[in-house]
């Protein structure tokens, strides 16, 4: 039987609720949090709609799978009024991209995002606000980084930021380094002020600063040439995009490291990211075991959670970094040259031809995948006079 909110003896205060629901969220560790009607995103629907048939997108799904729904409210909780939008700060006092692990050898760049589980605390905090609804009788659905809801869309009509040019939010004064997240809820809550002002003028640093020129337009990301997107996409890594992710292991934080806002903030009084969490041991990622490899890093998304797509991009960042002489790395190469996965042989292929190790790839001169045959293909070529 569906709960229903008990009758009660006086008129319900709006705002006297509303007040309370965002001193709640605030008290839970919600960095920013707004209110906005739960009205369908008619025009973030449009965008992902237009983005998807121009094949922009890149077969991700996310909210990209269903933009009707992941667009209205309603259909994620029937009778839906409100939306209550939450964001979580992961900016740190440094970006600790020089810091080693204690594994020798290639260390490869994490994403801020991604060096501790943000997700869990704005989880956690908007739970704080279910709670205190759901006390009342009010029903709630947490949507928290599960393609429920256009979060960025919500953050935004709840006042929160503004999109800047490479389709993040960014709050006044506080930048974009933030994981967002909502609550819908039959609770018919004050609006917060509506959507910010645009904060970005005639900037286009992001734009210039994408090492694919992925930003397309202002607020448009072509997800075919997102070095993020293309970490996570299962298939082939493209080629032509192989030198050009240097170390990163996962996540690219290149259009918000040069954004005016975010290289204006103050990282005096913040926490440092947890050790060993800005990088990663390249080798130890070729090394490790099915079960190690998610025991490790299983809550990065990894396509049907299977690390052979984590040592397709590992092999890609040796190739970038690593030294073909030493005797570490070309062991590394050989193991991986024998690996049942083909997509690993096969970017083991380029990486050694890359470290100037094409004699490696003999064992596999015969195999017979068309993906490992394509590489060998590029490795003769590259190497004929």
């Amino acid at each position: 039987m569906a709960r229903t909110r008990p009758v009660t003896q006086h008129p319900l205060d709006v705002d006297h609720l509303t007040d309370e629901v965002l001193s709640v969220g605030r008290a839970a560790g919600l960095d920013a949090v707004g209110v906005c009607d739960a009205a369908p995103f008619t025009d973030a629907r449009r965008a992902l709609e237009e983005r998807k048939a121009a094949g922009l997108h890149a077969g991700m799904g996310f909210t990209y799978r269903n933009p009707a729904r992941s667009t209205t409210p309603g259909a994620n909780l029937p009778d839906a009024r409100a939306l209550v939008v939450g964001a979580v700060s992961y900016h740190r006092a440094d970006d600790g991209t020089a810091e080693a692990t204690d594994s020798v050898g290639p260390q490869a760049r994490v994403a801020r995002y991604a060096r501790e589980d943000h997700y869990a605390t704005l989880h956690a905090a908007l739970g704080e606000v279910s709670r205190r609804l759901r006390a009342d009788g009010w029903r709630t659905r947490i949507s928290v980084d599960d393609n429920t809801v256009v979060d960025r869309a919500a953050a935004h009509r709840a006042g929160l930021g503004w999109f800047g040019k490479n389709a993040n939010l960014l709050l006044p004064g506080r930048g974009s380094w933030f994981v967002l997240g909502a609550l819908i809820t039959d609770a018919p809550l004050r609006a917060s002020d509506g959507p910010v002002d645009d904060g970005c003028g005639t900037c286009r640093r992001c734009l210039d600063g994408c090492p694919t020129t992925a930003i397309v337009a202002p607020g448009g990301v072509d997800a075919r040439r997102c070095l993020s997107w293309l970490l996570q996409a299962p298939g082939s890594f493209p080629v032509e995009f192989r030198a050009a992710l240097g170390d990163r292991i996962y996540g690219c934080d290149d259009c918000q490291e040069v954004c005016p806002p975010n290289r204006r903030l103050d990282d005096e009084g913040l926490a440092s990211d947890p050790p060993g969490s800005a990088v990663t041991a390249v080798l130890d990622l070729l090394s490790a075991s099915d079960d190690e490899l998610l025991a490790r890093h299983g809550r990065w998304y990894l396509h049907e959670r299977q690390p052979r797509w984590l040592r397709r991009n590992a092999l890609v960042v040796l190739a970038n970094i690593g030294d073909g002489a030493d005797p570490a790395v070309a062991a590394a190469l050989q193991r991986a040259l024998a690996d049942p996965e083909p997509v690993v042989r096969a970017h083991a292929v380029w990486a050694a031809g890359r470290l100037g190790r094409p004699e490696l790839v003999v064992p596999v001169a015969d195999d017979p995948d068309p993906g490992v045959r394509a590489e060998l293909a590029l490795l003769d070529q590259e190497r004929a006079p």
